[in-house]
């Protein structure tokens, strides 16, 4: 599209801005969504600006688009909180596995170096030459940087599980 085309349509997406979010926010009560809503109808209105700028007033156009995106999204929210009322209760949010907690703050102490290194080959399942080639270093480097990191990692890891539950965070009793 021409540059004066997309001046135009900026000119009128800032000129129309606030109205079409009213009306989207007078369906849906939200600030947030009314703005979603109203993002999408420009985003529907852009392709047919040129058909657009013929019409008496382009902006009912992208207000009505946006009214009737609103009232699709409250249907489908009632429709959804309907069938989530007739589901069964959610089972209970177990929270983090408390190895993988105790193994992240354990990673995070570790010299840059040795953790990525640990986590490319080990949790990444790279090959050494591979890790080697993304850290830009011989693999000698990386397998030094990998011992060192995996001894660290033991020490910090035994130093946590040994830790009592009287206050101390990361303790495993």
């Amino acid at each position: 599209m021409a540059p004066d085309r997309r001046a135009e349509f900026s000119a009128f997406y800032e000129t129309t801005w606030s109205r079409t979010v009213a009306c989207a926010y007078a369906v849906t009560g939200e600030l947030g969504a009314a703005e979603d809503i109203a993002q999408e109808a420009y985003t529907r209105a852009w392709p047919r600006w040129t058909a657009l700028t013929a019409y008496d007033d382009p902006a009912a156009w992208v207000r009505q688009a946006a009214t009737r995106l609103a009232i699709s999204r409250w249907r489908r929210s009632r429709v959804a909180r309907a069938f989530l009322s007739r589901s069964r209760e959610p089972e209970p949010d177990r929270g983090p596995d408390p190895d993988a907690v105790a193994l992240t703050r354990a990673l995070a102490r570790l010299p840059v170096e040795q953790r990525r290194a640990i986590v490319l080959h080990h949790l990444g399942d790279l090959p050494v030459r591979e890790v080697a080639r993304i850290e830009g270093c011989p693999e000698g480097t990386i397998k030094a940087r990998l011992s060192r990191g995996r001894s660290a990692l033991a020490g910090l890891l035994d130093e946590g599980s040994t830790r009592t539950t009287d206050g101390l965070e990361g303790s495993r009793a």
